[in-house]
């Protein structure tokens, strides 16, 4: 067969196959088979569709905010010594296994005869409103001197709720406690018999109310945020002091790139003691603040009145109110630097939280702050990871010291420098914070007084820092750590000295008043939660597992080695 012969039998070939596949598709009545499969198969596959699916999903870049960057620089203040750390370890709340519903119980027993517990109830989420209640007790039978002289107990209940109507947010607070605690900061040596625990002790009761105003939209161009309480505390020796305060954060929108803001405190304070004392305040701040590109500006003043006459310290006081932030690179680096200053409030209620052991009759005074110059940055290097840092120089008068008393050593007075007071203040910090599984960081504080009537900065420690971190397993088991460090401070305690007695015979015996260091401290506190059941979970914590009785107060030993057990149910 010739080539041309074979080009002719094959297209006849094609022809008939084609014509034969028509007339079955045809009788088959539509049925699909193989061959059709392939056709259409191929069809489809021509198609390009798929590769543009991924631009339906396309998330956009959040905008960037031209709000302007507030820092707040508040006072230094010395930690309560319920830090027996048995209370500190529980600040680290904010990496709990989280509540299924917001609504929890706990309850713990430890050694030291000691009882925690806990409820926390609040209503689920609510384009109406919230509220809830909080509830804390925790208390030790005994402690680290004579057992029942140095037990201790702290309960407190808190209310809270809040209504939405449109933009306005209206709420309320109510909190209620009471506090035990024990002088057990006296000689022993010197004490003929020991005291009952009922005669050395000490109790707070505290209660405070504030209602509040808020603006919670956002893109409005007035913000505020007004806030009207009063606060109550009393003690065992007849001390009471009542507080009606307001405070306001208000700022006004100008333009894309400009804004006022004005925020002010008033508060009046009945003291009644030995002597009935009344202490008026007032304060109020405005500014411009303007924003322009990288650089955040503000500008103002910070006026201020106490009633306050102790010392030498004005009663009115004028301060500038400066503040520059600069954007080096967007969301990695922002330093900043400001002069400033203000009158710090000093209230009982605050200051029986950070030491509750002061002795009667103690005089307050608030604190006069300023000039003030600080400078530093806050910066994000990668990603979870963050580092702040910030110098504060400060000329301070009427900063509080504590001291014991000269008249009980194992109570403590509020003394003053009877001039000012300079204050250099590092700090640093660093946290990686890994998609709530991990959590690392390092806070450190350096303070230098240079006091110029006192013999020293009567328990102001000079260094204090904390190493914390957590870890959660899968959402069952969280492990956590807390190792915190304090510097030895100074208080004034009482020296042993013998007079040699002529003729001889027992010499006698006297005791002076003598400036003598605290210890350092090094604690450690581990804690680990896990999870049994969906909402039911056990945890343990260990407090100043070291093990070592420090005084972070002069005379004042902390407890040795404590542990708490307990469960969490959710609901």
């Amino acid at each position: 067969m010739t080539h041309s012969s074979k080009l002719l039998a094959a297209a006849a070939l094609l022809t008939a196959t084609a014509h034969g596949t028509d007339a079955w598709a045809q009788k088959t009545r539509g049925k699909i088979e193989d061959a059709e499969i392939e056709i259409v198969k191929e069809r489809v596959n021509e198609l390009p569709e798929a590769t543009r699916n991924f631009e339906k999903v396309k998330i956009e870049a959040p905008a960037k905010s031209t709000e302007p960057v507030n820092y707040s620089f508040s006072d230094f203040r010395l930690p309560a010594d319920k830090l027996n750390p048995s209370v500190r370890v529980l600040t680290i709340r904010q990496e709990e296994l989280a509540p299924l519903t917001g609504n929890y119980l706990k309850a713990a027993l430890g050694n030291y005869g000691t009882v925690y517990g806990r409820a926390y109830l609040h209503n689920t989420r609510s384009e109406a409103g919230s509220y809830g209640l909080d509830f804390k007790h925790l208390s030790s039978a005994n402690g680290p001197v004579d057992r029942r002289n140095s037990g201790q107990s702290q309960t407190s209940l808190g209310l809270n709720g809040e209504t939405y109507q449109g933009p306005l947010v209206l709420g309320a607070k109510v909190d209620v406690g009471r506090e035990r605690y024990n002088f057990y900061g006296y000689n022993g040596n010197v004490l003929r018999e020991l005291p009952k625990a009922d005669s050395i002790k000490q109790v707070f009761k505290r209660a405070a109310v504030k209602v509040y105003a808020r603006n919670r939209a956002k893109d409005a161009a007035f913000q505020y945020d007004f806030g009207l309480g009063f606060n109550y505390w009393s003690d065992f020796y007849n001390a009471r002091e009542s507080n009606v305060y307001a405070t306001l954060r208000s700022g006004y929108t100008l333009g894309e790139t400009s804004r006022v803001s004005v925020n002010g405190d008033v508060s009046f304070i009945s003291h009644k003691d030995s002597l009935t004392v009344s202490r008026p305040f007032v304060q109020v701040t405005p500014a411009y603040e303007l924003t322009l590109d990288r650089l955040a500006l503000s500008v103002g003043a910070t006026l201020g009145y106490t009633g306050d006459t102790i010392g030498k310290a004005r009663q009115f006081n004028a301060y500038p109110a400066i503040r520059a932030a600069y954007t080096v690179t967007e969301d990695k680096f922002v330093a900043y630097a400001g002069l400033g200053g203000a009158i710090q409030r000093v209230t009982l209620y605050d200051l029986s939280t950070e030491n509750p052991w002061l002795a009667p009759n103690v005089r307050v005074a608030d604190t006069r702050r300023g000039p003030t110059l600080y400078f530093g940055f806050q910066a994000t290097p990668a990603r979870a990871l963050e580092v702040n840092a910030r110098v504060t120089l400060s000329n301070d008068r009427n900063l509080y010291f504590y001291n014991n008393s000269r008249r009980d050593s194992s109570k403590f007075d509020l003394v003053y420098d009877k001039k000012a007071t300079q204050l250099v203040n590092v700090h640093g910090e660093i946290i990686y914070n890994a998609a709530e599984q991990f959590r690392l960081g390092f806070k450190a504080d350096y303070n230098g007084y240079n006091v110029k009537t006192l013999a020293k900065a009567f328990h102001r420690p000079a260094f204090q820092g904390v190493l914390f971190g957590t870890y959660n397993f899968y959402d069952k088991l969280l492990v956590g750590g807390e190792l915190y460090t304090y510097s030895s401070s100074f208080g004034t305690g009482l020296q042993r000295r013998e007079i040699p007695s002529v003729p001889p015979g027992p010499s006698p015996v006297i005791y002076t008043r003598t400036v003598r260091p605290t210890d350092s401290v090094i604690d450690l506190n581990l804690r680990a939660d896990y999870r049994i059941m969906e909402n039911l979970s056990i945890f343990a914590l260990g407090n100043n597992l070291i093990g070592r009785k420090y005084e972070r107060f002069l005379n004042y030993p902390v407890k040795g080695i404590n542990v708490l057990a307990g469960v969490t149910y959710d609901f």
